[in-house]
């Protein structure tokens, strides 16, 4: 059970341009079977001289002013990208915070991978049970593509997106409340879907080659060895271990699986969306996939973003219970749930 208690009082996100998914096949030089599998309609990208922290910084402000809450009322800033950060020795929440007008607020930066956004609730969950004095959070999560390491439409499965999403947390709030999170680890695959160069391991790629040109799928398929059968038990245990991190957070939260309303996965392809939806056992339209297909992924922030959408459109009633899910490099599942 939950050991702190606090919920969001308001959401609010700032996204990229839209941009038609079938039309800019050509531009990205992906097979248009390809794209057509994975059912993405559209993915939003970033104007020229948007960045992260720009996103960031506009999610945030517009998520103070739906809670009408002052800059100076935070106590503490939670800003969470897992992408490639903008530049390198240099910390995303105090540049959020700068650009907020927030120079003294106490700040937290959180990159790991796209679980970083729905797990931060447990992280700032700790933080509210040992300081007193945090009564107001802002959480931030945003993510921009960099154009020169990763094709958005180039991996098979998902069609890459900018923007943010920011949620205002406060103490004692009695609507999306936080009730539990949970994560599973196999760090056995902790290579899987790194980039291979920029880090301080290779910082410069040898010349007429880069991270574009590495089918990241290719390379977790040669991991072994080129046996199907061992890639495809891998394949069938992402999803079981889905499972898991959801079962996990409901076992400690006291829920059964069951009656959870809706389940918010991170934005993959239709054909993995409805796999995970048979492995957890509910009607795939009480997943997202329809707005997966509409946005596009956005790293970890998908599910708060989704959250944002499914309560604007009264989606969702008072008392029902939603579970923020995916699977994020590492190898991570994770899950947080929140009662409205």
């Amino acid at each position: 059970m939950a050991v702190t208690d606090f919920g969001i009082t308001a959401l609010a996100s700032s996204l990229g341009e839209p941009c038609d998914v079938p039309s800019s096949v050509p531009r990205y030089g992906v097979s248009a079977d390809i794209v057509a599998a994975m059912g993405f309609r559209t993915f939003h990208r970033a104007p020229a001289g948007i960045s992260t922290t720009d996103f960031a910084v506009a999610a945030a402000r517009a998520a103070l002013g739906r809670a009408e809450v002052a800059t100076d009322e935070v106590d503490l800033l939670v800003a969470v990208s897992g992408g490639l950060p903008e530049y390198l020795l240099w910390d995303f929440s105090a540049a959020v915070a700068r650009d907020l007008g927030m120079p003294e607020v106490r700040t937290v930066s959180l990159g790991q991978g796209c679980m970083s956004a729905v797990m931060s609730f447990e992280n700032i969950a700790g933080l509210l049970a040992t300081r007193e004095e945090v009564r107001t959070v802002l959480l931030v999560s945003a993510e921009r593509v960099c154009d020169t390491h990763l094709n958005r439409l180039g991996n098979g499965s998902t069609a890459e997106s900018d923007g943010a999403v920011a949620a205002v947390l406060r103490r004692g709030h009695p609507s999306l409340r936080w009730l539990a999170s949970e994560q599973v680890t196999d760090a056995r695959y902790a290579d899987f879907f790194r980039l291979e160069y920029g880090g301080a391991a290779a910082p410069v790629a040898p010349k007429g080659r880069g991270n574009r040109e590495i089918d990241p799928a290719v390379a977790v398929f040669q991991h072994f060895g080129g046996d199907a059968e061992r890639f495809t038990a891998y394949a069938e245990s992402t999803h079981t271990r889905l499972l898991e991190a959801v079962d996990g957070a409901c076992a400690r939260a006291g829920v059964p699986r069951s009656e959870l309303s809706r389940v918010i996965l991170l934005h993959s392809d239709q054909i993995t969306l409805a796999r995970q939806a048979v492995v957890l056992g509910i009607d795939p339209e009480r997943t997202n996939a329809d707005l997966a297909a509409l946005f596009g992924h956005f790293g970890g922030l998908d599910p708060l973003l989704c959250l944002d959408w499914y309560l604007d459109a009264g989606q969702l009633a008072e008392g029902d219970v939603v579970a923020l899910a995916g699977m994020s490099a590492g190898l991570h599942w994770f899950c947080t749930l929140l009662r409205v």
